[in-house]
């Protein structure tokens, strides 16, 4: 079943220094999840699923479970990323969820969606942050950032035409500085 106002663009952003305080305003369970959706474009929901085993330190990736009818995927972390998931996965088993509540239970959205509510009051942020806001933030950097929209699509497993749709305006400014670089 699709989900409702999924194919609207969002409008809520969240600049590296907001992105930084929600963190620093969260619990520390929520906060390392609320990390690592600043760090890679996922979505939450996928996010929560990945167990331990999908994490490997040797490869420096993470494996992703089928998303959205896309195949598994993998994903070459960047070191702040790496070093967040080998935290993660120090001393738990295989089969525990990568990025857990301090109960140790896998995450999800009942779970996040009032403290992170909490965490962006009390970080002076929009009242309508939620953890997808976040996704959208980093997918915004990326794009805004020069990155070729089929790597962008590739690692937040969606489609170009869905990154063009929602964040094709993002890339008028990367055009036309590289149209100042063919300057005579």
């Amino acid at each position: 079943m699709p989900v409702e106002n999924a194919d609207k663009q969002r409008t809520l952003y969240l600049d590296i220094d907001q992105r930084r305080r929600l963190i620093d305003h969260a619990p520390p369970d929520l906060a390392s999840f609320l990390k690592a959706l600043s760090l890679l474009p996922l979505r939450p929901g996928n996010l929560a699923k990945l167990c331990v085993a999908n994490f490997s330190a040797k490869l420096k990736t993470i494996s992703l479970p089928v998303d959205k009818g896309k195949e598994n995927r993998h994903i070459q972390l960047s070191k702040q990323a790496f070093e967040l998931c080998r935290e993660q996965a120090k001393n738990a088993d295989q089969s525990a969820p990568l990025f857990r509540q301090h109960s140790g239970e896998a995450w999800h959205k009942d779970a996040w969606k009032d403290r992170i509510k909490v965490a962006a009051a009390n970080a002076g942020l929009p009242a309508e942050t939620v953890t997808y806001t976040l996704r959208h933030s980093t997918i915004t950097d990326l794009v805004h950032q020069g990155v070729d929209l089929l790597t962008v699509a590739q690692i937040s497993g969606t489609s170009v035409k869905m990154i063009e749709k929602h964040y094709g305006h993002l890339r008028n400014e990367v055009t036309s500085q590289a149209l100042e670089k063919l300057s005579l």
